[in-house]
C-alpha cells in the first residue's frame, strides 16, 4: 500500500510516499528556520502562510521522487492535530483536496501517533510491547507502546516541554532560533558540572510527569546575575542547563522501563536528537538491560514520512476519515483497546 503523507502542523510543510508503512520511497520537508530565526520562535501566521506557498510544491517533489503519480497513490494520510490550528489547516485541506479529487480514502494522523511511527522506518524497529520516550518542541511524555495505535500515557510535561526548555534557554543565551542545536554543540565542550541546575520532578514520588519551567526560570536568574559569558563560560552554562534536562529525561525513562517491566526502549521526536540524551540513554540501556531504539535524526523532526506510516496502520484496521475530517490544535494521543 503506497501512502502519502502530510505534515504541517507547525513549522514544517513535508511530504512524503511510504510504502506498506516500512519503505521511503521520498520524504521532502520545507524548513522554516529563516523565516522565524529574527524572532527568536514560531509565529503562527508566519507559519501558515509560509506552508500555503510550500504544500504544493512539496507534495509535487515527494511525488516526483519517488517517481509516482498521485493515480498510483493508495491513500492519503495527513496530520489533524495537535499543532498550530492555521498550520494543521493548511495540510489538512489540501489533503481534503486530493482525496475528494482522486477518490482515494483520507486518514486523520496525531502528530505524536506519527513520531512513534518514526522508529518502524528504520530497519530494527521495537517489538511491541515496549515504552517511548517522546520529547519534542511542544510535548514530553512515556508511554507504553502496546500496539499500532494503541498506546497507555504514563507520564507528561505539566509545563514546558524539554524542547521549549532548549529553545527558550537559548533565546535567553542570545544563542538564535532553533536553539537547542546549538546548545548540543557548544555543550560538547563544557563542564556540565560548572553550574548547578534544579532538576525538577525528578524523584519517584511524582511518577512519570515532567516540569521544566522552573529550569528555564532558574537560567534566566543566572543571566540576570552573571550577564550572558562568551568562550569556554559559555559552553559550561550550555553543557550545565543541557545536562540538568538530560538527566531528568534519562532517570525517568530507566525508572518507567523498570515498572513496567519493559525490555525494549525508544526515544522519538525532536529533541531525540540530542547527542547528550542519546549517550545517556544509551549508557543507561547497558547499565539497565534494555534495548534502545532511536530513529535517525532525519526521522526525529518533524516530516511526512512518519505521518504516512502511522496512517498506514490506521488504514490497515479500517480506518476511514471524511471530508469534515477538522483540525483540532490540543488533543491527547489516542488510544486503541
Amino acid at each position: 500500500m503506497r501512502i502519502l503523507g502530510l505534515e504541517s502542523s507547525c513549522d514544517e510543510t513535508a511530504a512524503a510516499i511510504v510504502e506498506d508503512g516500512r519503505t521511503v520511497r521520498a520524504d521532502v520537508v520545507a524548513s522554516q528556520n529563516e523565516v522565524h530565526a529574527r524572532y527568536g520562535g514560531v509565529v503562527p501566521e508566519l507559519a501558515s502562510r509560509a506552508h500555503i506557498l510550500n504544500v504544493v510544491p512539496v507534495v509535487q517533489a515527494a511525488l516526483e521522487r519517488a517517481d509516482t503519480t498521485l493515480d498510483e497513490v493508495d491513500a492519503i494520510a495527513v496530520t489533524h492535530a495537535p499543532g498550530l490550528v492555521g498550520a494543521l489547516l493548511v495540510g489538512l485541506q489540501t489533503a481534503k483536496a486530493l482525496a475528494w479529487v482522486t477518490g482515494k480514502p483520507l486518514v486523520g494522523v496525531h502528530h505524536l501517533e506519527g513520531h512513534l511511527s518514526a522508529v518502524y522506518l528504520e530497519p530494527d524497529p521495537p517489538p511491541m510491547p515496549h515504552l517511548a520516550l517522546i520529547v519534542s518542541g511542544g510535548h514530553t511524555s512515556l508511554v507504553r507502546v502496546n500496539g499500532h495505535g494503541d498506546v497507555v500515557e504514563l507520564g507528561a510535561t505539566r509545563d514546558d516541554a524539554a524542547g521549549e526548555a532548549f529553545d527558550k534557554g537559548a533565546k535567553l543565551l542570545g544563542l538564535g532560533y532553533p536553539g537547542g542545536v546549538v546548545i548540543d554543540r557548544l555543550a560538547k565542550t563544557g563542564d556540565p558540572r560548572a553550574v548547578a541546575f534544579p532538576k525538577a520532578m525528578a524523584s519517584s514520588s511524582t511518577g512519570s510527569d515532567f516540569s521544566f519551567s522552573g529550569l528555564k526560570t532558574a537560567l534566566l536568574h543566572h543571566v540576570r546575575a552573571h550577564g550572558v559569558p562568551d568562550g569556554q563560560a559559555l559552553a559550561d552554562l550550555c553543557a550545565s542547563y543541557q545536562a540538568a534536562i538530560v538527566e531528568v529525561l534519562v532517570r525517568k525513562t530507566r525508572r518507567a522501563a523498570r515498572q513496567e517491566g519493559l525490555a525494549h526502549v525508544q526515544v522519538c521526536g525532536g529533541v531525540a536528537a540530542n547527542s547528550a540524551l542519546r549517550a545517556g540513554l544509551q549508557h543507561a540501556a547497558a547499565e539497565d538491560g534494555f534495548t534502545l531504539y532511536v530513529p535517525s535524526p532525519a526521522r526525529c523532526t518533524d516530516n511526512a514520512a512518519m505521518i504516512a506510516a502511522a496512517g498506514y496502520h490506521r488504514l490497515v484496521r479500517g480506518e476511514r476519515a471524511g471530508l469534515d475530517l477538522d483540525a483540532i490544535p490540543s488533543a491527547p494521543l489516542p488510544r486503541r483497546g
